[in-house]
């Protein structure tokens, strides 16, 4: 990911809790000589020795996943929130842009066995059902229900490398950053908000 230097995020601990609370990206690999991305929840675990690795599982029906055995190399890409930035909001004449946050993950992928997979999705299901009224979990599924597992491949990934962008407005002087953080909550669109309140945590 081509990141100028006043961009990059080398802030490990910000990079983690990005990952966690950004965990649907987007799995991208090569199978027969054909770039191929699947859009799933990926996420940020401890594997048994206690290294950091990325999780998930895509459907065996997905084609995506015959490039596994012959490439395990793969690119996991994970967005937060972006926003155009107007060049009318400066105080002075320049191009318009867009802020934005993003990680790439670069690793190994490998293909891991049913019972691995069955709890990867508890702890996914666990996740994300916290805060449901009634929350479901996958122990409680009936037999019938579970037989769809088996039509997955659950899979690990090995971090060989991470890159990290956070580009919001980093060049501006106080004046302009601070004007761009109004524009920004004028629009009243969720995403550019959002970018403002990450802008703020920056620069206070």
């Amino acid at each position: 990911m081509y990141t100028p230097q006043i961009y990059k995020n080398e802030n490990q601990e910000e990079i983690r809790a990005f990952l966690k609370e950004n965990s649907f990206g987007i799995l991208i690999n090569q199978t027969k000589g054909k770039l191929c991305a699947t859009h799933i929840p990926i996420e940020l675990e401890l594997n048994s020795e206690g290294k950091e690795i990325l999780q998930g599982h895509i459907s065996k029906l997905n084609p995506q996943a015959e490039g596994f055995a012959e490439n395990d190399q793969v690119l996991a890409v994970f967005t937060g929130p972006h926003s155009y930035i107007s060049s009318s909001w400066y105080d002075h004449e320049n191009v318009p842009t867009w802020n934005y946050i993003a990680v790439h993950v670069y690793g190994k992928i490998k293909i891991v066995d049913y019972e691995t997979a069955v709890e990867q999705l508890k702890k996914l299901v666990d996740k994300y059902e916290v805060n449901s009224e009634n929350p479901v979990r996958v122990e409680d599924l009936s037999a019938k229900t579970m037989r769809e597992a088996k039509g997955i491949f659950g899979f690990e990934i090995e971090i060989e490398e991470i890159q990290a962008a956070k580009k919001l407005s980093q060049n501006r002087d106080d004046l302009n950053y601070k004007n761009i953080i109004s524009e920004l909550e004028k629009t009243k669109n969720a995403q550019s908000i959002a970018v403002a309140k990450e802008m703020s945590k920056c620069r206070k």
